[in-house]
């Protein structure tokens, strides 16, 4: 299959060209920069540049294209998602971005069209399991997670095929997992919420993966992620690898300066994602949280 895919140069992204290149089909990266270009080329696939927000101009660069991967996104990144405003970039790309792409695709008559999305909105249901099923809590900050979801919808009233991945927490090669080291190799607090609730995650690379089999996915919300771990855990993993003192967690004033945006970051959501494995055959290739997910400050370093 040709295969568009927007945010091509990001985390995300770039496990998901991969994911797609390996599994045969060609790739058109949506990017917005020269270096975006040259990361998305490196990949093996062929850069384009587009407005996002401009429906005719991506409806032109999706044109040939038999799917389109919607995996643009600007998650703020530790301290600065409690500054004001933090969620407004990618609030804009859930909520009118989302719409634009959906109405693009359309327009280029692509017949399927994958899309990233959250389980984060799924209420706080304890030590009970979740699946696509559970109940969806929405406020300020899950509002604009679920009308994207809502505009995916729309495509396959229309007569395509949209799919939903519900992602768990992104771990491992991302922004915020390395800022979440760096604070814990300093000693500084970088958990919240309960700790022996339940948190869904998910390796970059599985995401990637996902993204391609879900191409064959029938429409609708699938979960997607590794086995659910509890926060305490998660907390441990990324002290081992920081090499700090045990975690512990951030003050309780942290959470009420962050309000709604932190909130989601709290609920225990114990999520299967075994009705995706059962619909695509997909597989986890981290299945377990572990060391081996993260960077350790000296590989940081080395990186340079």
């Amino acid at each position: 299959m040709q295969v568009f895919v927007t945010g091509a140069s990001g985390v995300v992204g770039r496990a998901a060209v991969a994911a797609l290149l390996d599994a045969g089909h060609e790739v058109t990266g949506l990017v917005r920069s020269r270096e975006a270009a040259r990361t998305v080329t490196d990949l093996g696939a062929r850069p384009v540049s587009a407005e996002l927000f401009d429906v005719q101009e991506l409806a032109e660069a999706m044109r040939g294209c038999d799917a389109v991967a919607n995996l643009a996104t600007k998650v703020p990144v530790g301290s600065a998602a409690l500054r004001p405003g933090s969620l407004r970039e990618i609030d804009r790309l859930r909520i009118r971005g989302s719409r634009i792409v959906a109405a693009a695709a359309r327009r280029a008559e692509v017949s399927v069209l994958v899309h990233q999305s959250l389980s984060f909105v799924y209420a706080d249901a304890g030590e009970d399991w979740i699946d696509e099923d559970g109940l969806v809590e929405v406020s300020r900050a899950t509002e604009p997670i679920v009308v994207a979801e809502d505009h995916m919808a729309g495509f396959t009233r229309d007569g395509g095929r949209a799919v939903s991945l519900r992602l768990g927490l992104v771990t491992g090669t991302d922004p915020n997992t390395r800022w979440q080291v760096r604070r814990a190799a300093s000693g500084r607090a970088f958990t919240l919420g309960d700790p022996r609730s339940w948190m869904h995650v998910v390796h970059p690379s599985d995401v990637g993966t996902a993204v391609a089999h879900a191409l064959q996915a029938p429409a609708g919300i699938y979960n997607v992620g590794a086995e659910p771990v509890r926060r305490s855990e998660f907390a441990g993993v990324v002290a081992e690898v920081a090499g700090g003192p045990p975690p512990r967690p951030l003050p309780s004033w942290v959470r009420r300066v962050g309000a709604e945006k932190l909130e989601i970051l709290t609920r225990s959501q114990r999520v299967s994602s075994q009705r995706f494995a059962d619909v695509t055959g997909w597989a986890p290739a981290w299945p377990t949280l572990g060391t081996g997910w993260l960077t350790t400050p000296a590989q940081e370093r080395a990186r340079g």
